[in-house]
This record gives C-alpha cells, sequence and structure tokens, in this order.
C-alpha cells in the first residue's frame, strides 16, 4: 500500500490537488504495478513562515 506525503509551503487548490493526486496514482499503477484503490495521498500544506532555505524564513525572502 502506497502512502504517498507532500509537504509544500504556501498552499494548492482542490484542483491542483486532485490532478497531482491522480499523476501520482497513475504513475504508481503504471510503473510500480500498485493498485489505485490502495494508493493514498496526503497534502501537508504549511505557511510561509514555517519555512526556511539557506537560513531565512520563506515569508521574509525578497521577491
Amino acid at each position: 500500500m502506497p502512502v504517498v506525503t507532500i509537504k509544500l509551503a504556501g498552499s494548492l487548490s482542490r484542483d491542483q490537488k486532485r490532478k497531482i493526486a491522480e499523476e501520482i496514482t497513475d504513475t504508481l499503477e503504471r510503473i510500480a504495478l500498485k493498485p489505485k484503490r490502495y494508493t493514498y495521498v496526503a497534502f501537508e500544506e504549511l505557511p510561509d513562515e514555517n519555512w526556511a532555505i539557506a537560513g531565512q524564513l520563506l515569508d521574509e525572502e525578497e521577491g
């Protein structure tokens, strides 16, 4: 039973999540031969203030 967790800064729309989940599920079925009904995809969306790259919080990043 594949369990895929996607962590990201910010958020995705419901439609984006649906499309990503479909693509990942299809890929696991096609390549790993895992049935779709057993594939779980979880999204963890965190605010930019909870992520840092190179010592700088993403919400402080200059654009």
